[in-house]
């Protein structure tokens, strides 16, 4: 007699709880997954907005740390300005006027202006100073290169200008240009061309007092938050000169950020303290936004010690 074997399978119900056991575990894995992979986009996109926020702040940091200091600026429209130190919240525009530091620092052994005045020399006068140690040549082929050769200090309607150290009791900020008003709106900022290799001829206006120091300038710096609330790029403007009657829109642009919620600034003492938020939209349904706060402190210009 034949014996049979037994073949055994699973039953309906036993397939189904394998089923459903299957699934959550399908469920929890591809949830994990989502969780790891979220995880890694939110890291990822940190790490990006950090990375972009401290270069766009070093690159204003850069650009403030050679500022003449009392001219620094908050703006809300072209006429509606203040002093940095006098405003508040609501003036979004940071504006400066930026002295010459690559030409100052030289070609290695000589500066291209060296900050100084002679004022024991018979060539120092109300219509030009003797600036002993430059090589103005220098500072000339440096500043013609920056500015994409708009500005030229050999030019007899050179726009170039100098801004001695002291000021008047007096002193009001309007008077660096930023009222774009002409000649009398410019009282602090004096045209300069270059005559021989270290004196610069006054253009058009005779200095009522001659300073020790002065700073070679060519141009001034603008942030401007620009786009819709909460979502605004962030643009530098430069080489324009307000004692020209120029503003912003008349300068280069370049934008150092995107995707800005918030872009603030205020004095404090001799340092100008920074903050700068950004978002960075990775879905739909939220948005990942990084926060910096930076210190520009003021740089004081190494004058050389005495006269060659």
């Amino acid at each position: 007699m034949k014996k049979f074997k037994k073949h055994f399978a699973f039953t309906m119900v036993e397939m189904v709880f394998v089923i459903v056991i299957l699934g959550i575990v399908a469920a929890i894995g591809s949830s994990i997954i989502a969780k790891i992979y979220q995880s890694y986009i939110y890291s990822r996109s940190i790490n990006e907005l950090q990375t972009k926020t401290e270069l766009a702040l070093m690159q204003i940091s850069k650009f403030l740390s050679y500022r003449i200091k009392s001219s620094v600026i908050a703006r809300k429209s072209q006429t509606d300005f203040k002093a940095l130190n006098d405003a508040n919240g609501s003036y979004p525009i940071l504006e400066w006027i930026g002295y010459n530091n690559e030409g100052f620092e030289g070609n290695g052994t000589d500066p291209g202006w060296s900050g100084f005045v002679d004022l024991d020399s018979p060539e120092t006068n109300q219509t030009q100073i003797k600036t002993s140690g430059s090589k103005l040549l220098y500072a000339e082929q440096n500043i013609y290169a920056l500015s994409n050769g708009e500005v030229n200090l050999s030019n007899a309607n050179s726009s170039a200008a100098i801004i001695f150290d002291g000021l008047p009791d007096d002193f009001n900020v309007s008077q660096y240009g930023w009222d774009n008003g002409g000649t009398e709106q410019h009282k602090y900022v004096f045209r300069v061309q270059k005559s021989g290799s270290d004196v610069l001829k006054f253009i058009n206006q005779n200095a009522p007092t001659v300073y020790e120091h002065y700073k070679l300038v060519w141009s001034a710096y603008a942030i401007v938050p620009q786009g819709p609330r909460g979502d605004k790029n962030l643009t530098l403007y430069y080489n324009f000169r307000p004692w020209m009657d120029e503003n912003d829109t008349n300068g280069s642009s370049s934008t150092l950020m995107e995707h800005v919620t918030t872009f603030r600034f205020r004095q404090i003492g001799e340092t100008i303290r920074l903050k700068l938020c950004v978002s960075n939209p990775t879905a739909s349904d939220f948005n990942i936004t990084f926060c910096k706060e930076e210190v520009v402190f003021w740089k004081e210009v190494d004058f050389p010690c005495c006269l060659p």
